[in-house]
């Protein structure tokens, strides 16, 4: 079911946030195009920032499941999919969604 898909951090505790917010994108909406950027390092002294980055990302995503939402369900799609991140110490997400072209 889409929305349902995520990657327990507890049993993938080496694997990068990055590779984590992919492998749930990917799981969750099987995407035509995915981009997945760690912005961290441009939030340096904002709230939320850590030293060790993996708190502010970018998403662009391209996928079917997007196919008569609007923006904002969109969103609420990719965030839903994204809580265990963002309760794991992610703090900031921009997403970028949108349904593949010549579909």
């Amino acid at each position: 079911m889409v929305g349902s898909a995520s990657i327990d951090k507890s049993r993938n505790p080496g694997m990068p946030a990055k590779d984590r917010i992919t492998q749930t994108l990917t799981d969750a909406f099987r995407p035509a195009t995915l981009e997945v950027l760690d912005e961290s390092h441009l939030h340096a002294g904002h709230v939320g920032h850590r030293p060790e980055g993996e708190t502010h990302f970018r998403v662009r995503i391209a996928a079917e499941a997007f196919r008569g939402k609007s923006r904002v369900e969109a969103h609420r799609m990719v965030n839903r999919v994204l809580a265990g991140e963002f309760a794991g110490g992610m703090h900031a997400l921009a997403i970028e969604a949108r349904v593949p072209e010549g579909g």
